[in-house]
Parts: structure tokens; sequence; C-alpha cells
């Protein structure tokens, strides 16, 4: 660890910070994957009804990591990260209160602004805090804390889910909320986005006719402008083959562990479907990790394709298996595999795009992916009523192939100084 204690003390906050508003946006968005079979028994959901909520939030996703991202080049990372925690914390709490399909829908709508915003804001102030030798594993032990989070919401559902009901899991929800106290106090804003700031006031406040074009405001329309369009396409679409795998995964193993076998589930107990979720995580989280360390030595495009072929070839084997045992054991590999490489998207994005727009760039290719992906939960709910959940992990799992043929048209920038 001796990038982290040799790295300033501001960038140190700001990582933690990153890590800790993504950790909490996993356990707030993943608490309806985790009581979704009490959702669907109480409400009288079908599959694709359930399905579709998770779609939902993803669409909602999508549009706060543009919104967000908008608001982090304009207005400040910080300030952009506090005001996402806050509309997922306090949609996540709104959710216990559903009665029917479409409040759900409404509310997971806008908690999905806040989860997409948070990753957007958090990506360019830890990418712009943090030098280039040290940035993968930066943002890898950023991205990481999305593991933690899951496996925080599972270990809450595990306790309070049998005992007080869903509705008590999500109140719980509005936790997240109070974070955004410390951020506001001990967290500055990365020295790359005060400059531009300050040039863009001082223009103002002499009426300078225009600023040079490294410190001017650009529009997010400029990464479809000459050479950007080709990586900007590549890099989205990419994503969204890769968020279409994660979440016909994540949105679903839970569910596929509790749901009776009547409804293609292999029926487990809440507190066994808990015990099996925490140990995956255990897999994603050292996915992550391990994923910065390693692309610090080793071709980020290798290692992101080595990632994406094993994610294709676990998932549909997952989904074949009903013995626990097996599945406790297998389970963490799926997770390692089919989530570390998402450590890499953050530094792959910051390097393509300047700073005037680094953050509406990269919440424009994470979130338009989101938008493509929003189908997976949908989908695999549909397949699973009809054909079953071996298919339906196998179809979540050709995305992942399809991820990994993408790569052939990125270009590694790995390593590069941010302006």
């Amino acid at each position: 660890m001796g990038w982290w204690r040799v790295a300033p003390s501001q960038a140190r906050r700001a990582l933690v910070a990153a890590s800790m508003g993504w950790a909490l946006d996993a356990f707030d968005v993943m608490l309806f994957s985790l009581t979704l079979s009490a959702v669907i028994a109480e409400l009288g959901l079908t599959k694709a009804q359930a399905g579709a909520l998770g779609s939902i939030t993803l669409l909602g996703g999508a549009a706060g990591g543009l919104f967000f991202g908008w608001v982090a080049d304009r207005y400040g990372r910080t300030r952009s990260m506090i005001a996402s925690v806050l509309l997922y914390s306090v949609f996540t709490a709104a959710c216990g209160l559903s009665n029917t399909f479409w409040q759900f829908a409404f509310f997971r709508a806008l908690l999905g602004l806040g989860m997409g915003g948070e990753w957007a804001s958090g990506a360019a102030l830890v990418s712009e805090s943090w030098p280039a030798k040290s940035r993968g594993r930066a943002l890898a032990f950023m991205q990481s804390a999305w593991a933690i989070g899951f496996a925080a919401a599972a270990t809450v559902v595990g306790f309070v889910l049998p005992t007080y009901g869903w509705r008590a899991v999500f109140f719980i929800g509005i936790l997240p909320a109070f974070f955004t106290l410390w951020v506001r106090r001990s967290v500055e804003e990365p020295d790359a986005w005060k400059s531009l700031h300050a040039a863009r006031l001082d223009a103002k406040r002499t009426g300078a006719a225009k600023l040079p074009d490294a410190q001017r405001m650009h529009s997010v329309f400029d990464i479809f402008r000459g050479a950007m369009f080709k990586r900007t396409a590549a890099v989205t679409f990419m994503n969204a083959c890769t968020l279409f795998g994660w979440w016909g995964m994540n949105g679903w193993i839970p569910a596929y562990l509790s749901l009776p076998a009547t409804q293609g589930g292999i029926g487990l107990s809440t507190a066994t479907m808990s015990k099996l979720v925490v140990f995956m995580q255990l897999g994603m989280w050292l996915g992550y990790v391990s994923f910065g360390y390693i692309t610090d030595v080793m071709s980020r495009k290798k290692v992101y394709v080595v990632y994406l072929l094993g994610a294709s070839l676990l998932l549909p084997l997952y989904g074949s298996l009903s013995n626990p045992l097996l599945l406790l054991l297998l389970g963490p590999f799926v997770a390692f595999f089919g989530t570390g490489f998402f450590s890499g998207f953050g530094a792959v994005t910051a390097e393509m795009y300047p700073t005037q727009i680094r953050a509406s760039a990269q919440g424009f290719t994470y979130n338009i992916g989101r938008i493509a992906s929003a189908a997976a939960p949908f989908t695999v709910g549909s397949l699973a009523t009809s054909r079953g959940f071996q298919t339906a992990f196998a179809v979540a799992g050709s995305a992942y192939l399809l991820a990994a043929l993408t790569w052939s048209v990125i270009p590694n920038t790995q390593g590069k100084e941010l302006e």
C-alpha cells in the first residue's frame, strides 16, 4: 500500500468519498434484487413486471449519469456527488411505501437518477486526484466498494427481511444521506477542475470575449467529433454489453436462489440466499481490486478480454446448478470475472477525454450503455419464465462475449498523463 501512503491527503479523501458513495449506491440499489421474491409475492407481480422495475432503474441511471456528469463539469465533482447520494437515499426509502407496480416504478426511476449520477462524479473526482502510475489501483479500490455495499445489503436483508418485511429493508436505505455531511466538510475539488473553474470566473469578471480552447466549456457532443467518434462508439457499446451481462446476472441471481421450484428457482431460504450472495461479493471485491493491480503492470486490453471471456463461460454454468454447495463454491468465481473489469472503465474513459468534458463523457459512455443494458432485467425475467434460468443466464453470458470482441477496436491509452 505504498501508493496510498505517498499520495496527498486530498487525493486519499477523494478516493474515500467516491468509494463510500459507490458502496452506499450499491447498498441502496441492490436491496431491490435481494427482496425481489418477497416483493413479487406481496404485490402479485409477474417476473416480467419485476424485470421491468429493474430496467426502469437502469433507465433512470442513464439519465442521471448524463445530467450529473454535466453538473459535475459545470459546478464541481463534490457538489454533484452530494446531490446524487441524497437523491438515491431518499427514493430508496420511498420504495418502502409502494403499494402498486406504478408507485414502485416511479420511486425506482428517481432512485436510478441518483445511482447514475454518483458514478459519473466519483470517477472524475478520483481520476483527476491521482497520478497515472497509481490511477488504476485507485479506481479499482473505488469500484471494489460496490461489492462491499452489495454484501452489506445482503447482510441487512438476511437479518431484517424475515422479521420485519421488505418495506423495513428499504427504509434503512435512507442512511447514506448522512454520509453527504462528511463529503461537504472534508472533500475538495480536484486541482484540474478548480483551475478551469477559476479561469472561467476570471474571464467572466474581466469580460474576455473568448477563453482559450483548453479552458472553455466544451459541449458533450464534442465526443462525437473527429477521432473521438470511433472510440466513443466503441467504449459505449462495450459497456452496454458488460452492463447487460452484469444486470442480467446480479439482478436475478438472488431471485433464482430464493424462488420456489414451481417458479423456476431452487427454493433456498432467505438466510441461505443471503449467505451465498455475501460469499459471492468476496469474489467480486477481489476481482475489482486485482484488476487494478494487474493492469498497472500488464496490458489493460488483454486483461479486460480475459475477464470477459471468463464471465461468458461461468455464468451459464452457474445457471445450470442447483446444489447449494456447488453454488457457494462457483459464485465467487462468477462474480470475480463478471465484475472485476469495471475497475478499468473509469481509467479508460478518463484517458480518452479532456478535463472540460471528462465527467460528461464518462457519464455518457457509462450511462448510454446503461440504457441498452436496461433491457437485461426484463429480458432475463421473461426468458426465465418461458425457458428457465439456465437459458436466461446463457443469454446474459453471451453479452460478455460480445464485449470481449469489441476490444479489437478500442485503443489502449494505459498510463496516459491527464492534462
